[in-house]
This record gives C-alpha cells, structure tokens and sequence, in this order.
C-alpha cells in the first residue's frame, strides 16, 4: 500500500478567527480575507472561474509549463522534495511529478479534505513517492521544517507556487512569505522555488478576467457571505451585494469587493452592522507585476539566482529561483 500521511499543523483558534472575521466586516471600510472563499460552493466555483475565456492566468501558466517543461524540470532537479503550496486539488503539481520524480511529495493546505482526496488518488500512480498532507494556514506563517526532515538528512525541496496566489499578499506581505521560503531553502542545499507570476497589462483586459461576463466571478465573491453566515452566525443577504471588480493602477493591484446595492442592516455577534447603499466590503487584492519587478523582490527575499519564463505576449512569467 503507497504510504499516505495526513498531519494536520492547523491550529485554528475558533474564538480568534471569529473575532477577526467581525472585527473586519464591522471596521470602515469592511474587509474579508481572501481565505474565506474556499468553502465546497467556493472551490467549484473558482474551478469554473479558471476555465472562462476572459480568465487567463490558468491556462497561460498551463502553457508556459508545457513549452518549457524540460529546462524547468532540469533547474529544479530529481528526486528531491516536491512541496506544493496551496495545494487544492494537486492537479497542477501531479503532472510535475513524472518528470522530478521525488521521493516526497508535500500537499500544503487549508482544505484537509481536499487534499487527503487527491493524495487518495495519487498514491496508486506513484507508489514509489512518500506522500504527505500537510494541513495548516501558511497566510499565517510557514514552518514546515519538521515536516521536510527526513531521517535527519537535509533533502533538497522545491516550493511549487503556481496560479498567481502570490497576489494576493500585499507587497510587504509577499518579501515576508518569500523570505520564509528562501530560509527553507537555505536550510536544505540546492532546494528553489517554482512560482507563477501574472503580469502588468491592458488594464481592460485585467478588469475582464476578475469580472467575466457570464457572472461566474460575481458568484464566486458573492458566496464568500453565505460562508461566512456559516461561520459566526451572521445573516447576510448575498443577493443584495454587487460584485465590483477592477484594476487600481496607483496600487498595482485588481481589487473585488462586494457593494450593498440598498441601504442594509445586519447582524453581528448580536450586534447591528448598517450598510450603506454604495458602501463596500474589500474581499480580495491580486497584485500583477513586471517581471523586472518580481526578480527584485525575489532579491530581497534572499535569493541570489532566478531564472523567468514567458509565453509570447509577456502575459505571465514562471520564475524558478535559488
């Protein structure tokens, strides 16, 4: 039997996450984070999101792996430690596997169920692969030292990031969590990082893929308020929210938020939360860069070597850095 572990470092404090999740929808302006979309509802739905002609991280991403598979397998290397960040489905990192051949395969996540799932079925394909969920919420910090030992031998490892998801941290935010990953790195000789990148462009094309024109993105943001319902108990109306997503040049960022569409009053922890007509509640950031500008933060993360690929419109770049 494939050898299959599931440990789960998620030290959720109910109370906390609780109180965090009031504290933002009762400041001004409201705020949810990102984290908060990832329910059953919400997975599928961004599923479909990266499937939509206006969407075109996923598949560009996708394409870029595919026409320079080899040199990328080559600068990452064999039969080292394979640690895919944000893992969901695995799908992504699966086809990774053939060609790296690890001899660890490390499914980081919040989502237990989605990743023991995968790991289910992907065990059986590579029997000859240690693989290990890691269930924990790296937004808050990532230590993953203990789980990338292995019998006392520092294995090299690299950090699978595609997607993007990197946008979603703020500038500051993101030095941070690439800083994290380059101390594991250090600690395990020639281990990298593998990450996907969107790039600065049309701002109307920008727009496009974070406000589709079928609806799929609106409810997408609109089902984060059921989720979160769920969770403290609140009573929402997603109906009467309307998606807003756009590019904010000065920030360097796409913004969504979800706008009451009539004055509205609800309820928080017992407590009457009024709405506005107009007013808004931020759920997301995605910040895009130019390739010049992702190589420094890399630098200044402490890595002191990178190399960039890109597909021929320089809409998205995969960076593997040491």
């Amino acid at each position: 039997m494939p050898d299959v572990r599931i440990v789960n470092r998620l030290d959720v404090d109910l109370d906390r996450e609780r109180a965090e999740l009031i504290a933002g929808l009762t400041a001004s302006p409201a705020a949810i984070a990102p984290k908060y979309f990832y329910d059953r509802v919400g997975c599928a739905l961004y599923r479909a999101i990266c499937e939509l002609p206006e969407y075109y991280p996923t598949r560009t991403e996708q394409a870029i792996f595919l026409r320079h598979r080899d040199a990328i397998a080559d600068a990452i290397g064999r039969g080292g430690q394979f640690v895919d960040l944000g893992a969901g489905d695995c799908r992504k990192a699966r086809s990774w596997l053939p060609l790296v051949a690890p001899s660890r395969y490390l499914a980081v996540d919040i989502a237990a169920d989605a990743i023991a799932a995968a790991l289910a079925t992907m065990a059986p394909e590579f029997p000859e692969v240690e693989m290990v969920g890691i269930v924990t919420d790296f937004t808050r910090g990532l230590d993953l030292e203990g789980d990338l030992a292995t019998d006392g031998a520092a294995v090299p490892a690299t950090f699978f990031y595609p997607g993007s998801s990197i946008g979603n941290f703020g500038p500051a935010e993101a030095l941070a969590f690439l800083a994290a990953i380059h101390r594991h790195c250090r600690a395990h000789v020639d281990s990298g990082l593998l990450i996907g990148v969107d790039t600065r462009k049309d701002p109307r094309r920008l727009a496009a893929a974070y406000d589709d024109a079928v609806g799929v993105t609106a409810a997408f943001n609109r089902n984060v308020l059921r989720h979160v319902n769920r969770l403290i108990g609140s009573d929402f109306r997603p109906e009467a929210f309307a998606h807003r997503g756009f590019w904010d040049e000065a920030a360097g960022r796409v913004e969504m938020h979800l706008e009451a569409t009539t004055p509205q009053t609800v309820t928080l922890a017992g407590k009457a939360r009024r709405f506005a007509a107009g007013e808004r509640i931020h759920t997301e950031n995605s910040y895009k860069y130019a390739p010049a500008e992702f190589a420094s933060l890399l630098s200044g993360a402490g890595f002191r070597s990178h190399r960039c690929w890109q597909d021929d419109a320089g809409d998205f770049a995969v960076f593997h850095a040491r």
